[in-house]
């Protein structure tokens, strides 16, 4: 593999038990946090843990629908594309997600 190469690496997270539909955790791989969100039986996404604003823990706002509202500033994404809602102009990096034997992966860029 070239020195330039990455690799996706599969990080276990989380069970499925530990998520229900339609609620949040916030999980930590290293020193990264990252945001599941369950917001159907079949779809987990996986998303930076912190507000782009201030770092605040997005886990701890409030999810309406698809809509998290930030605990700190009010700051509002659309968390079935990451995009903010309020301001319209952020975004939440998004990370890969899959299931497998009841167990969420998390694919974390490893160079």
């Amino acid at each position: 593999m070239p020195a330039s190469a990455v690799a996706l690496e599969w990080i276990a997270v989380a069970s499925l038990d530990d998520l229900w539909v339609r609620e949040m955790i916030n999980v930590q791989v290293g020193d990264e946090h990252i945001l599941l969100v369950r917001l159907t039986n079949d779809d987990i996404r996986a998303y930076q843990g912190q507000c782009p604003h201030q770092k605040s823990l997005l886990a701890d706002g409030e999810l309406d629908g698809h809509t998290l509202t930030c605990a700190a500033h009010m700051w509002q994404f659309n968390l079935s594309t990451g995009k903010g809602v309020n301001p319209e102009g952020c975004h939440l990096k998004r990370h890969p997600s899959k299931v497998q034997d009841s167990i969420i992966f998390v694919g974390m860029i490893r160079a």
